[in-house]
């Protein structure tokens, strides 16, 4: 019936031309193909054209399988189009791209959690906040509403802590450059003065003389926990009896008040074994303290340095499935204290100085893509507005990054570039993402420590923080850097005013 009529594919697209000549010659040779089919299948091809997808240039690319993953390979691209419950298109349309978002809720589940999981297993457990790893004044309060004392280790953040309204004694100095203002400050505060080495024990006993002051005082102790490089460029050191020595100069003055032990092992730890050795150590020291100078030591600080589950670069695996939880660090550390032998009523402060896997989960980074690229090698690239100057922790993660839209069905690997005209502007050096194109919009995750303090105002200017609360209602808590911000502070001298 149907003669030479020749069928076209329902998903190739051909000129309306082609199939109304075809159509024609069916005409000719069976008067029974109507008039209606000849309409009917011109609308069918016009439709067709109407649906075609966008033309991307095809590539011939080598396909590298690498080892093999009993994970497999990721089928389908999650879509984060928006943060609890607020629209990103509705965020960045208000704050403007890119931006960071800190969700306030997190940010409280996840210091709980970790204070439920220390409780659980030691009776005595305070947390400090690390101000370096984020110093908003409105992330600050969080936790401090939270009952987070503040941890700086230096005196501008000091000064901050005190503008936070931290009381005092609940302030722990850290670091090797305080000066001897700051110190003075300190002591009179009544804050906890961690000292870094022999140059600052000599100060403070000299300015605790001259301003009767009573510092109430702890040492910083480097050890060999197993970890190398070792971080021994801090404190004093616990094999070569540095800190004996330290411990020692500090009971014969008569001024300071030994009250604690600190240590910091190291950042982003792999190795919960690490942090029984260093609270063994210090353990070591309290009881020898005890034992020979009748001195009860009051805390043990066993720092900060507990891992985000943000994946390093050049894992295999990501960081939520290989690193250690907050639950195997507190067993590590509590373990070793209630075995080592003090009373119910020696037992000391376990003092802790968690920042990173307190808040890196609780920021995001809405960006925007700028350009689409084909590299010389056949690579996808895109251009976004995230640099690495806002973006620093881009140099140690693989940072997740979804779109903020629904995209194709498929995936390509691809680069992920900043704005900047520096080759090292990379956000992601190999990602697999659909096409997106100029104006879409993606989701930078786990930004939240350290970015913020970090970031640089380099080629161009840093962005908006917008701060979720418990509702999810945004709230700016920092503003965006302008022109007329960053030149309020400087000064030209008067034989270069006139211009040329």
């Amino acid at each position: 019936m149907w003669g030479n009529f020749k069928r076209f594919p329902e998903q190739e697209s051909y000129r309306i031309e082609d199939k109304v000549w075809v159509a024609l010659e069916v005409v000719v040779e069976n008067s029974a193909y109507t008039f209606a089919k000849l309409l009917a299948s011109i609308y069918k091809a016009k439709k067709l054209q109407m649906e075609k997808l966008r033309y991307e240039r095809p590539i011939i690319k080598k396909l590298n399988t690498g080892f093999i993953n009993k994970f497999g390979t990721q089928t389908k691209n999650e879509v984060v189009s928006n943060l609890e419950g607020v629209g990103v298109k509705e965020l960045i349309k208000q704050y403007g791209s890119p931006l960071f978002v800190v969700s306030e809720k997190q940010i409280r589940r996840n210091y709980q959690n970790a204070t439920r999981v220390f409780r659980t297993r030691y009776p005595k457990i305070q947390f400090a906040w690390s101000y370096k790893t984020n110093y908003l004044n409105a992330i600050c309060k969080i936790f401090h509403q939270e009952g987070s004392w503040a941890e700086v280790v230096s005196g501008f953040e000091y000064e901050k802590a005190i503008g936070n309204g931290v009381p005092g004694n609940r302030i722990i100095f850290n670091g090797p450059d305080k000066t001897d203002e700051q110190l003075i400050t300190a002591a009179r505060n009544n804050s906890l003065i961690h000292i870094d080495h022999f140059d600052e024990l000599h100060a403070l006993i000299k300015l605790s003389e001259d301003y009767d002051l009573k510092p109430r005082v702890a040492i910083r102790v480097n050890m060999d926990t197993g970890i190398y490089p070792k971080w021994d460029r801090f404190g004093f050191n616990y094999e070569n009896g540095q800190a004996w020595n330290a411990i020692t100069r500090i009971i014969k003055s008569d001024n300071l008040n030994l009250v604690g032990l600190h240590c910091h092992i190291g950042t982003f730890m792999l190795e919960t074994t690490a942090y029984a050795i260093a609270a063994s150590k210090l353990c070591e020291l309290a009881w020898d303290i005890r034992e020979k100078h009748g001195i009860t030591i009051q805390y043990l600080d066993l720092g900060g340095g507990f891992p985000s589950t943000n994946t390093l670069k050049g894992s295999y695996l990501p960081g939520t499935d290989t690193l250690p939880t907050i639950d195997q660090f507190a067993d590590a550390i509590t373990e070793v204290i209630l075995r080592f032998g003090f009373s119910k009523e020696e037992l000391p402060l376990l003092i802790l100085e968690t920042g990173r896997a307190l808040i890196d989960d609780a920021g995001f980074l809405l960006g925007t893509v700028l350009a689409n690229k084909r590299l010389s090698d056949g690579r996808s690239a895109m251009v976004l507005d995230i640099g690495v100057n806002t973006l620093f922790t881009a140099f140690w993660y693989d940072h997740k990054v979804t779109p903020a839209q629904e995209g194709g069905q498929y995936t390509e690997e691809t680069v992920l570039y900043g704005p900047l005209c520096m080759n090292i502007d990379i956000i992601r050096e190999n990602i697999s993402l659909p096409l997106m194109k100029k104006g879409d919009h993606l989701v930078v995750h786990k930004v939240g420590a350290y970015n913020m303090t970090q970031w640089m105002q380099f080629i161009t200017l840093r962005p908006n923080i917008v701060l979720l609360d418990q509702e999810s209602h945004p709230h700016l808590i920092r503003q965006a850097e302008t022109l007329k911000y960053l030149e309020q502070v400087e000064k030209i001298p008067q034989h270069l005013l006139k211009n040329p």
